[in-house]
């Protein structure tokens, strides 16, 4: 199925006239714009250490990045890049990425540079000493790279902003999107065209679907510890809540919205509208066509499109609103860290990171990938992203939810990672194994509470 997209400058104008927030603003007027670390001289060989969780995923993510590694060298041939994926045996890669790299730092051969989450941000900082690109290259060779031919949209290039520094490159990211089975919509008696809006529509939807096909209604891939809690984050955003206060000192999950967000996703199971599956069943079933709905990052937007080809209709709408409030679109993802102390690995890194974010790099990584390209004007030129977009209007709701999209907000101090797992222990015990959302959810907190830096 093929349908135009509409004129999608529109919506970037939008976006790009909105600043990010929530991850320490802007960089400071103070930020030395002088290189400390030198270029590299043409005959100059040196050897980096690349980890990122995309090598743990197979298919279209390995192939990708082995494709993109390739083209740097035959660029750079100088710089030779060991790519790896990170140590550990997690369902989901991202998931080994810190543990690993404390390990390589423990024996003293930590990578150089590292695609890094989001909501370690905090951790990556301030005990993997992840380097300020600022001060490492300056800040005007920093901004020229955010720049270049197509800019990135401003609430994406300071997401890896804080206390007035770059950290890193924001890379690769999505919003949550509502991916729908449309072939299923259409047997089960339902208008495909009109997909549900609310959370309410989705529940009724879903129930439809599922009474009436013996296939799955919908599966809300935001809901276990294994797939973290950037997508989490967005439902309780969107339901008027946060996880943890702006001061980021006060853990907030056993507040009122967040309670009602786990009953709703509650009552989908119980319904049986939503199956007791993991983070890999949901989206695996979905693939194969045995699922109506499904609450998912672009990341893997490519399997859907594969699993459905000649099979079924694949369709993706807007993420759904609770009730009338407006919804608010947390992003997934990672950015690009440089962690070596050795100066010439720090440029070679940060030429790796230049490519890897060029506008070359993020053809070959939203048509192959699914991934939303950070440097957005790609998509309204012709020899960039243009017919691409026009053919697949998949990307249409996760290029507009780009307009309000807020950062996924990382958990403070060195036991963030706690935080965050109890956190959603406790929500994928209330949602597929029916405990009482607010008892268990206050009792998490409490908990969690204990490991705040200073508590």
């Amino acid at each position: 199925m093929k349908r135009t997209l509409p004129i999608l400058g529109v919506v970037f104008t939008t976006a790009v006239a909105l600043s990010g927030c929530g991850l320490g603003g802007t960089v400071s007027s103070d930020t030395t714009t002088t290189a400390q670390i030198p270029e590299l001289a043409p005959d100059q060989e040196v050897s980096i250490v690349f980890e990122s969780y995309n090598y743990g995923l197979a298919g279209a993510w390995t192939d990708t990045f082995n494709e993109l590694i390739g083209d740097f060298g035959e660029k750079y041939p100088n710089i030779k890049v060991t790519a790896q994926k990170p140590q550990g045996n997690s369902p989901n890669p991202a998931t080994d990425t810190i543990s690993s790299i404390q390990n390589q730092m423990a024996a003293g051969t930590p990578p150089d540079v590292a695609q890094l989450g989001f909501s370690d941000l905090d951790f990556t900082i301030n005990q993997l000493q992840a380097k300020p690109l600022d001060t490492l290259v300056g800040e005007d060779e920093v901004q020229r790279n955010f720049d270049g031919e197509h800019a990135y949209a401003p609430r994406a290039r300071v997401l890896d902003d804080w206390d007035g520094h770059t950290y890193g490159v924001p890379f690769v990211f999505s919003t949550p999107v509502l991916y729908m089975n449309a072939s299923l919509f259409t047997e089960a008696g339902l208008d495909p065209a009109n997909p549900p809006a609310t959370w309410a529509e989705v529940a009724t939807a879903a129930k439809q679907i599922a009474d009436r096909t013996g296939k799955g209604g919908v599966y809300v891939d935001c809901l276990t510890k294994t797939a973290k809690d950037w997508c989490f984050q967005s439902l309780v955003r969107s339901n008027g809540g946060r996880v943890i206060s702006e001061d980021r000192r006060t853990l907030t999950y056993a507040e009122p919205a967040v309670v009602e967000v786990t009953q709703m996703a509650q009552d989908l199971v119980n319904s049986g509208s939503m199956p007791k599956f993991n983070q890999k069943q949901g989206y695996e079933a979905f693939t194969r066509g045995e699922m109506g709905m499904l609450l998912e990052t672009s990341a893997i937007q490519g399997m859907f499109v594969k699993g459905a080809k000649d099979k079924w209709d694949l369709r993706s709408a807007p993420m759904p609103a609770f009730g009338d409030k407006p919804t608010v679109p947390t992003n997934s993802g990672a950015g690009l860290h440089i962690l070596s102390n050795d100066p010439a690995k720090q440029r070679a890194a940060w030429e790796l990171i230049k490519f890897l974010t060029s506008e070359e790099s993020y053809i070959k990584i939203a048509k192959n990938i699914g991934y939303l390209p950070l440097r957005t004007g790609l998509l309204d030129q012709p020899d960039g992203l243009k017919d691409w977009a026009e053919e697949n209007p998949l990307l249409k709701p996760n290029v507009a939810q780009l307009a309000k999209m807020e950062p996924w907000v990382s958990m403070p101090g060195n036991n963030y990672l706690q935080i965050r797992n109890g956190m959603m222990d406790a929500v994928e015990a209330v949602v597929f194994q029916g405990q009482d959302p607010q008892s268990t959810l206050s009792a998490a907190q409490a908990e969690g509470a204990k490991l705040l830096p200073g508590a």
